[in-house]
């Protein structure tokens, strides 16, 4: 009894040194599922060219990937308390390898749907990467470096989305462009072909994607990791846990905004190329896809400069000064569209850089274990606002304007601005 106790008080202190290796390996999938979320922002400008699709159903490229974080966080959850970390990783890069590997028949019968299922499944194993990878880090290593080892596995997320981004600019935008007069002057074989070549663009670059992925998770399951799941047997269950959070308007306050900030990010992202060249004619795809790969430098640099600033100001303080300035720069896009308006909106990555952190943290602060495991899930399905604001952004291009649709996240980073001027003793 006394040797169990034991081990109980040692995983709760953490392991007295750093793995180095299997940190290594989870470290890596923040990369991983930084890639996959922005190389969506190239499909969405990729299949409205393959496909000839209005700007909502382009947007339906997101509204699939982040439905699949929505279905799948919980029972990620679920799975992970009852398999263990090690196994949901294995279980998320091997549907996350799956799901890209459905991409080759997607190209190869040119259907727009097909494309769209494996996007799901793709999001579907990030949902088990994000859900467990975060505590994961936490617990590899000593517990007084927890919050160090975190930053760092978090810095490799927007270098994996820089990579994903100049993926799609070289190897999946061909650089061949027709204007829709253009399109319809071509007969019916000419422009089947073309459609299919844009199409099949994606098959290579989501063939190597799949397998690396199935690789990664097959060199995981086959490395030895130190035991480090808490044993709670003996432990009363907390009951009620789930409807105590969806009762605590303090919590929810905290989905609500997560739910919005998700939108404006991938609204944003997913939108630009479009914006830049409907605002500014004659820019090809490959050029435009520089201004996302500046957004995402300009994200990295935000969250070491947020990270500095909270060492002075409170958390909320500086959530709510970056959400006014991206409510101004929001607008500035929508209403002084061009050139001026695309800086404005890559200068908004900068700012939206600390909000997906910080208000997971002012939501789960305080809490308990258990409160915070369930809360953590519902704050991964918040997600879901990249999937609901990305096609209300789509459809309000349709009717307005690309550049009138920024209202769209204007709309979403001034709902941030709200949850940040909640009084602080309930929000943080």
């Amino acid at each position: 009894m006394q040797q169990h106790a034991a081990a109980r008080t040692a995983a709760h202190r953490g392991l007295a040194r750093v793995p180095w290796f299997p940190l290594a390996l989870i470290v890596s999938l923040f990369f991983l599922w930084g890639g996959a979320n922005n190389l969506n922002d190239v499909l969405v400008a990729q299949f409205k060219k393959a496909f000839t699709l209005s700007d909502f159903q382009a947007g339906l490229v997101q509204s699939a990937f982040y439905l699949g974080y929505f279905l799948v966080a919980l029972p990620a959850g679920v799975f992970m308390r009852r398999f263990g970390y090690k196994a949901a990783v294995v279980f998320g890069l091997l549907l996350y390898g799956a799901g890209a590997l459905l991409f080759w028949p997607a190209a190869a019968t040119a259907t727009y749907a097909t494309f769209l299922v494996g996007l799901f499944v793709i999001a579907a194993g990030l949902a088990f990467l994000e859900t467990s990878a975060n505590p994961y880090v936490t617990l590899l290593g000593p517990r007084e470096s927890a919050a160090s080892r975190l930053n760092l596995a978090q810095a490799f997320n927007p270098l994996g989305s820089i990579t994903g981004v100049l993926i799609g600019q070289h190897f999946i935008f061909t650089g061949v462009e027709r204007s829709p007069a253009e399109l319809a002057a071509m007969d019916t074989a000419a422009r089947t072909a073309f459609m299919k070549s844009e199409a099949a663009a994606v098959q290579m670059p989501y063939l190597v994607i799949g397998l690396g992925v199935i690789l990664w998770a097959v060199i995981i399951a086959v490395t030895r990791f130190p035991r480090t799941e808490v044993d709670d047997e003996g432990a009363p269950p907390e009951r009620g846990v789930l409807g105590r959070l969806l009762r605590d308007w303090r919590f929810m306050s905290a989905v609500v905004a997560q739910f919005f900030y998700v939108g404006a990010q991938v609204a944003v992202f997913s939108y630009m190329i479009r914006y830049a060249q409907a605002t500014m004619p004659g820019t090809e795809d490959r050029a435009a896809a520089n201004f996302i790969t500046a957004g995402l430098v300009c994200f990295m640099v935000g969250r070491l400069a947020g990270a500095a600033l909270m060492k002075y100001l409170r958390p909320a303080r500086v959530l709510g000064a970056f959400a006014a300035i991206n409510v101004a720069l929001a607008a500035f896009a929508a209403f002084v569209p061009g050139r001026m308006g695309i800086h404005a909106l890559v200068a908004s990555s900068f700012f939206m850089s600390i909000m997906y952190p910080t208000i997971f943290a002012l939501g789960v602060e305080g809490r308990s274990d258990t409160e915070r495991k369930f809360g953590a899930s519902l704050l991964v399905m918040s997600i879901v606002g990249g999937a609901v604001l990305t096609a209300a952004m789509g459809a309000t291009s349709d009717r307005l304007g690309i550049a009138h649709a920024m209202v769209v996240p204007m709309v979403c980073f001034a709902a941030i601005l709200g949850f940040a001027c909640l009084p602080r003793e309930r929000v943080a």
